[in-house]
């Protein structure tokens, strides 16, 4: 197999564009203008240039992105996630979603900074895939993948292509055109489409585009090259002794946090009626850890060169394999918020959603409306399973459920339906933590803890809007970079791997700028799509229905704290020595 040349330190790439229209798939220069976007920076930059605000988000019009972070394909530890880009079929407003496991490296290896989708078929049963590889890009007919669930899809696709290929696919719900559906990612091994970019009904955007599925090969093509080689090695060096040498705070996985956000009564149960759930014990991660030496699983890193390893491979109770991984956000939207009490319940539930092509949180925030409007017990774990079966399925109960909560709510006459722009709020909850709140009232992404988690439940009234600006724009650049915020890097390390990697100085004001312009970008975007500052707000549930120790705990943050966050006000210096959260 021929092998593809790179640029050096991001300079000679290329991008790819396909129109599924016409079914050509063509190889372009990466656009001089683009040279220091990556991730969620390049898909904002892409979507405000290049897509019409006011498209239909399943229509021909919209775009649909996969752009990995600047670093991926590097050598730099933990740096290959993939940003998914497009209009929301969820929000109507712009929506990233990034995503582990190993297409991001293996795109940016072969020299590839994005890949750029617009267009539909003619005929909405057609299903294609796009091969990507040392030879080049071809649309190729999928017709024998339509409606395939995602697990039976990769299986499929492992046989076709080399051991070296991973895959992006589209499972049921995102062919169903379903506004809860997500895109999936195959891990580091090439054996589950586990890692999802799962927020925003991306995968509705796919399948109504009839991609099935990408497959990138990246054969023996080696890792990209950096302007400072010396510079850029000597940080890789220092930055992973750094954090091995430290608490590594996400050995035991996002599961770990039951215990703590069950004491913050931000572990909603029975669709958020109450911040604590009586079962949390039962559903604390450090259960998963204590099976591993009767069922087999263990802890994995999701992509190559990733030394965190906070994904946790969950067998049953016959040693079989059932996900990976289960996280906090998926145990507290599928267990806890609709009172699904037991580990194995929430992992077979974890499954399905992966399987089918739906995020967790929103699938888990659907049903738990569903059962507050009494068309369910809550607690019934095998009724939610048949729920997700069908959605997969797709009979007329099934998506609804895929539509996600606020179809749950129209559908149901239910009045308490915690979304924000349509998209369902996720486990940590506004209400004690206020400048989280704001994040979701404020962020152009609607409802969502990875634009920027604000972990301090007693900060004042008066810091909320900075806090969350601060932690808005840290997230932004993070998601631009390619890290997994869970190897904590600072701004101040990314803007220290930018400068090696480009090989110009990336100072602290001009990485903070950086960061500001995402967020700029995506306010234009929700702006032009028709979006006001009245849109600014939180379901009058989260505004009523109190929770906490006193019984007491509403959002009240005013209008004019939320629109606050839209007027610069952190700096370069503040920004510098922070790490992102979510």
């Amino acid at each position: 197999m021929a092998e593809r040349k790179q640029g050096v330190g991001g300079r000679g790439d290329s991008m790819i564009r396909v129109d599924m229209t016409s079914g050509e798939a063509t190889v372009e220069p990466f656009p001089e203008a683009w040279t220091f976007l990556g991730g969620r920076a390049l898909t904002a930059r892409i979507l405000l240039e290049e897509c019409n605000p006011q498209c239909d988000p399943l229509g021909p019009d919209n775009l649909l992105i996969f752009a990995p972070g600047v670093l991926a394909g590097t050598v730099a530890p933990t740096s290959g996630r993939i940003s998914v880009g497009a209009k929301s079929p969820l929000t109507g407003g712009i929506k990233e979603a990034n995503a582990g496991g190993n297409p991001g490296q293996h795109l940016t290896k072969l020299g590839y900074r994005a890949i750029v989708v617009r267009g539909a078929r003619d005929d909405p049963e057609a299903r294609f895939g796009l091969e990507v590889d040392g030879d080049g890009v071809r649309l190729v007919p999928a017709d024998d993948l339509k409606g395939l669930w995602n697990y039976p899809t990769c299986e499929r696709l492992a046989a076709r292509y080399p051991r070296t290929a991973s895959f992006i696919t589209c499972g049921p719900a995102g062919e169903l055109r379903l506004r809860g559906a997500s895109v999936a990612c195959t891990d580091q091994d090439n054996r589950y489409p586990a890692r999802h970019a799962a927020r925003g009904g991306l995968g509705a955007v796919m399948g109504a585009k009839g991609l099935k599925y990408v497959s990138i090969d990246p054969g023996r093509t080696r890792a990209r090259q950096p302007a400072d080689a010396k510079g850029f090695t000597g940080l890789v060096k220092s930055f992973s002794k750094g954090y091995l040498d430290g608490p590594q705070m996400m050995a035991k996985g996002t599961a770990a946090s039951v215990g703590m956000a069950n004491v913050m009564h931000t572990f909603p149960s029975r669709n958020r009626t109450s911040g604590q759930f009586e079962h949390a014990d039962a559903l604390d991660g450090r259960h998963i850890l204590e099976n591993f030496e009767r069922r087999g699983g263990g802890m994995h890193n999701c992509l190559t060169g990733c030394i965190v390893r906070c994904s946790n491979v969950v067998h049953d109770t016959q040693g079989r394999y059932v996900t990976s991984a289960l996280e906090f956000e998926t145990i507290t939207m599928l267990g806890a918020n609709c009172a699904i009490g037991k580990l194995d319940d929430v992992a077979e539930l974890d499954r399905l959603c992966d399987d089918v092509g739906l995020d967790t949180i929103e699938a888990g925030a659907a049903i738990g409306v569903f059962m507050d409007a009494g068309r369910m017990e809550f607690g019934d774990a095998e009724g939610a399973k048949r729920l997700l079966r069908e959605t997969g399925e797709g009979t007329e109960l099934g998506r609804m459920i895929g539509h996600g909560a606020d179809e749950v709510g129209r559908e149901t006459g239910h009045h308490r339906i915690p979304t924000v722009r349509g998209q369902a709020i996720p486990a940590w909850d506004p209400r004690p933590l206020k400048a989280t709140g704001v994040t979701y009232a404020s962020s152009a992404m609607g409802a969502d803890h990875t634009a920027g988690l604000v972990m301090n439940p007693g900060l004042p009234a008066k810091k909320w809007a900075a806090a969350s600006q601060k932690a808005q724009i840290i997230n932004a650049i993070c998601d631009a970079s390619g890290f997994c915020m869970f190897i904590m890097p600072t701004v101040d390390d990314i803007r220290c791997f930018y400068s090696a990697y480009f090989g110009e100085e990336f100072d602290p004001q001009r990485i903070a700028d950086y960061g500001w312009r995402i967020l700029e970008d995506e306010w234009e975007f929700n702006r032009r799509a028709g979006f006001e500052a009245a849109d600014d707000d939180l379901p009058e549930c989260m505004k009523k229905d109190a929770i906490g120790p006193n019984g007491d705990l509403v959002f009240d943050a005013s209008p004019e704290i939320i629109a606050a966050v839209r007027t610069r006000c952190v700096s370069a210096e503040e920004l510098c020595g922070a790490t992102a959260t979510g």
